[in-house]
Protein backbone atom coordinates (compact mmCIF):
# COMPACT_ATOMS: atom_id res chain seq x y z
CA UNK A 1 0.00 0.00 0.00
CA UNK A 2 2.79 2.18 0.95
CA UNK A 3 4.07 1.89 -3.10
CA UNK A 4 0.49 2.76 -4.44
CA UNK A 5 0.60 5.68 -2.20
CA UNK A 6 3.58 6.96 -3.48
CA UNK A 7 3.07 6.16 -6.82
CA UNK A 8 -0.29 8.15 -6.08
CA UNK A 9 1.18 11.43 -5.19
CA UNK A 10 3.63 11.30 -7.62
CA UNK A 11 1.40 11.07 -10.79
CA UNK A 12 -0.58 13.82 -9.21
CA UNK A 13 2.27 15.64 -8.30
CA UNK A 14 2.88 15.06 -12.28
CA UNK A 15 -0.23 15.97 -13.47
CA UNK A 16 0.01 19.44 -11.00
CA UNK A 17 3.26 20.78 -12.63
CA UNK A 18 1.84 20.13 -15.84
CA UNK A 19 -0.76 22.49 -15.14
CA UNK A 20 1.75 25.20 -13.68
CA UNK A 21 3.83 24.54 -16.95
CA UNK A 22 0.45 25.27 -18.95
CA UNK A 23 0.23 28.48 -16.95
CA UNK A 24 3.76 29.56 -17.19
CA UNK A 25 3.30 29.03 -20.47
CA UNK A 26 0.22 31.16 -20.91
CA UNK A 27 1.96 34.15 -19.32
CA UNK A 28 4.68 33.83 -21.49
CA UNK A 29 2.33 34.52 -24.76
CA UNK A 30 1.16 37.45 -22.35
CA UNK A 31 4.52 38.82 -22.38
CA UNK A 32 4.96 38.01 -26.06
CA UNK A 33 2.38 40.01 -27.06
CA UNK A 34 3.42 43.28 -24.76
CA UNK A 35 6.60 43.00 -26.05
CA UNK A 36 5.17 42.76 -29.51
CA UNK A 37 3.25 45.70 -28.92
CA UNK A 38 5.63 47.92 -27.39
CA UNK A 39 7.87 47.23 -30.64
CA UNK A 40 5.14 48.54 -32.51
CA UNK A 41 5.38 51.48 -30.49
CA UNK A 42 8.80 52.14 -30.59
CA UNK A 43 8.72 51.34 -34.31
CA UNK A 44 10.62 47.92 -33.92
CA UNK A 45 9.99 44.74 -35.23
CA UNK A 46 10.16 41.94 -32.93
CA UNK A 47 10.29 38.66 -36.29
CA UNK A 48 8.39 35.59 -35.38
CA UNK A 49 6.58 37.23 -32.38
CA UNK A 50 3.34 35.34 -33.64
CA UNK A 51 5.45 32.29 -34.38
CA UNK A 52 6.51 32.33 -30.09
CA UNK A 53 2.99 32.98 -28.94
CA UNK A 54 1.60 30.17 -31.43
CA UNK A 55 4.07 28.01 -30.03
CA UNK A 56 3.27 28.61 -26.51
CA UNK A 57 0.07 28.70 -27.07
CA UNK A 58 -0.07 25.04 -28.13
CA UNK A 59 2.42 23.87 -25.00
CA UNK A 60 0.21 25.81 -22.93
CA UNK A 61 -3.01 23.20 -24.00
CA UNK A 62 -0.76 19.79 -24.00
CA UNK A 63 0.89 20.40 -20.26
CA UNK A 64 -2.86 21.00 -19.31
CA UNK A 65 -4.60 18.15 -20.58
CA UNK A 66 -3.82 15.88 -18.26
CA UNK A 67 -4.44 18.60 -15.63
CA UNK A 68 -7.86 19.24 -16.93
CA UNK A 69 -8.60 15.71 -17.13
CA UNK A 70 -8.17 14.97 -13.74
CA UNK A 71 -10.28 18.16 -12.66
CA UNK A 72 -13.73 16.95 -15.25
CA UNK A 73 -12.69 20.07 -17.11
CA UNK A 74 -12.90 17.48 -20.68
CA UNK A 75 -15.75 16.92 -22.40
CA UNK A 76 -17.43 13.93 -21.30
CA UNK A 77 -20.20 11.58 -22.48
CA UNK A 78 -21.87 12.30 -18.73
CA UNK A 79 -25.63 11.97 -19.94
CA UNK A 80 -24.92 9.05 -22.19
CA UNK A 81 -23.30 6.89 -18.91
CA UNK A 82 -25.91 8.58 -17.05
CA UNK A 83 -28.14 6.08 -19.27
CA UNK A 84 -26.67 3.38 -19.25
CA UNK A 85 -28.07 2.75 -15.31
CA UNK A 86 -26.34 -0.46 -13.69
CA UNK A 87 -24.26 -0.63 -16.81
CA UNK A 88 -22.63 2.58 -16.50
CA UNK A 89 -19.42 1.12 -15.33
CA UNK A 90 -19.17 -1.00 -18.36
CA UNK A 91 -19.86 2.29 -20.46
CA UNK A 92 -16.82 4.28 -18.72
CA UNK A 93 -15.00 1.38 -19.12
CA UNK A 94 -15.43 1.24 -22.40
CA UNK A 95 -14.50 5.38 -22.90
CA UNK A 96 -11.79 5.52 -21.12
CA UNK A 97 -10.27 2.70 -22.95
CA UNK A 98 -10.91 4.06 -26.55
CA UNK A 99 -9.14 7.10 -25.03
CA UNK A 100 -6.59 5.04 -23.17
CA UNK A 101 -5.45 3.94 -26.77
CA UNK A 102 -6.20 7.21 -28.92
CA UNK A 103 -3.93 9.16 -26.28
CA UNK A 104 -0.93 6.19 -25.76
CA UNK A 105 -0.98 6.19 -29.81
CA UNK A 106 -1.32 9.65 -30.33
CA UNK A 107 1.81 10.16 -27.15
CA UNK A 108 3.61 7.73 -29.85
CA UNK A 109 3.15 9.64 -32.69
CA UNK A 110 4.09 12.86 -30.81
CA UNK A 111 7.49 11.66 -29.75
CA UNK A 112 8.58 10.14 -32.91
CA UNK A 113 7.27 13.61 -35.01
CA UNK A 114 9.80 15.01 -32.79
CA UNK A 115 12.64 12.60 -33.36
CA UNK A 116 11.75 12.57 -37.13
CA UNK A 117 12.11 16.59 -36.87
CA UNK A 118 15.47 16.68 -34.91
CA UNK A 119 16.90 14.00 -37.12
CA UNK A 120 16.04 15.62 -40.40
CA UNK A 121 16.63 19.18 -39.32
CA UNK A 122 13.69 20.50 -39.96
CA UNK A 123 13.13 24.59 -40.11
CA UNK A 124 10.30 26.25 -39.03
CA UNK A 125 8.34 28.16 -42.08
CA UNK A 126 7.90 31.39 -39.90
CA UNK A 127 10.54 34.27 -39.30
CA UNK A 128 11.98 32.82 -36.26
CA UNK A 129 13.84 30.12 -38.25
CA UNK A 130 13.29 28.05 -35.32
CA UNK A 131 14.04 24.18 -35.59
CA UNK A 132 10.65 22.76 -35.56
CA UNK A 133 11.34 19.91 -32.83
CA UNK A 134 11.46 22.63 -29.95
CA UNK A 135 8.42 23.95 -29.66
CA UNK A 136 7.35 20.30 -30.25
CA UNK A 137 9.11 19.03 -27.34
CA UNK A 138 5.92 20.14 -25.40
CA UNK A 139 3.67 18.90 -27.18
CA UNK A 140 5.24 15.07 -26.89
CA UNK A 141 5.38 15.26 -23.26
CA UNK A 142 1.91 17.28 -22.54
CA UNK A 143 0.67 13.90 -24.89
CA UNK A 144 2.77 11.12 -22.86
CA UNK A 145 1.26 13.11 -19.70
CA UNK A 146 -2.04 12.44 -21.28
CA UNK A 147 -1.60 9.01 -22.08
CA UNK A 148 -0.26 8.34 -18.50
CA UNK A 149 -3.25 10.17 -16.97
CA UNK A 150 -5.75 7.89 -19.37
CA UNK A 151 -4.07 5.21 -18.11
CA UNK A 152 -4.06 5.81 -14.58
CA UNK A 153 -8.16 6.57 -15.08
CA UNK A 154 -8.81 3.16 -16.48
CA UNK A 155 -6.68 1.23 -14.10
CA UNK A 156 -7.98 2.79 -10.98
CA UNK A 157 -11.97 2.61 -12.76
CA UNK A 158 -10.63 -1.35 -13.52
CA UNK A 159 -9.80 -2.12 -10.58
CA UNK A 160 -11.39 -0.09 -7.55
CA UNK A 161 -14.62 1.00 -9.79
CA UNK A 162 -14.26 4.40 -9.65
CA UNK A 163 -12.14 6.79 -11.74
CA UNK A 164 -10.28 9.91 -9.90
CA UNK A 165 -11.92 12.51 -11.82
CA UNK A 166 -13.24 15.36 -10.01
CA UNK A 167 -16.89 14.69 -8.96
CA UNK A 168 -17.89 18.69 -8.74
CA UNK A 169 -16.84 19.49 -12.07
CA UNK A 170 -18.34 15.95 -13.84
CA UNK A 171 -21.76 16.57 -12.12
CA UNK A 172 -21.86 20.23 -13.67
CA UNK A 173 -22.19 18.67 -17.06
CA UNK A 174 -25.19 16.58 -16.39
CA UNK A 175 -27.19 18.77 -18.20
CA UNK A 176 -28.43 20.66 -15.12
Amino acid sequence: MAAARALRRILDTLYLIGGVVASLFLIAILVIIILQMLARWTGQVFPGATDYAGYCMAAASFFAFAYALNHGAHIRVSIVLSALGSKRRWGEIFCFGVGTVIASYFAWYAVKGTYVSWRWNEISQGLDKTPIWIPQIPMAVGAILLAIAFWDHLVQLIIHGNHRINADLVDQSHAE
